[in-house]
């Protein structure tokens, strides 16, 4: 059973950066899309930034675009979000997901999420 573990979050003034980290168990995380993902306190959880198993593209929610970098480390089965210039709106918890297949097109692993607070 692969399991995701986020790590990285905290508390930050506006302007900061902080960088995220998913560590998965298994051997067929490379394989697997991997996405970001947060929910802010009364709100709907978010789509952030997504990238595919050999990093060759990767997507981003507008909010964070030029701002946010995602990436991966297969050697490592870590996936990183890299968060700079960061707003308080950017206050929530940051949860990473995959796309495993078993569930066609859809993000059917989840870890636990860490928390991002951005002070103003």
């Amino acid at each position: 059973q692969v399991q995701l573990v986020e790590s990285g979050g905290g508390l930050v003034q506006a302007g900061g950066s902080l960088r995220l980290s998913c560590a998965a168990s298994g051997r067929t995380f490379s394989t697997y899309r991997m996405g970001w993902f947060r929910q802010a306190p009364g709100k709907e959880r978010e789509f952030v930034a997504r990238i595919n198993w050999s990093s060759s593209w990767t997507f981003y929610a507008d909010s964070v675009k030029g701002r946010f970098t995602i990436s991966r480390d297969n050697a490592k089965n870590t996936v990183y979000l890299q968060m700079n210039s960061l707003k308080p709106e950017d206050t929530a918890v940051y949860y990473c997901a995959g796309i495993t297949g078993a569930v066609p097109g859809s993000y059917d692993l989840w870890g636990q999420g860490t928390q991002v607070t951005v002070s103003s």
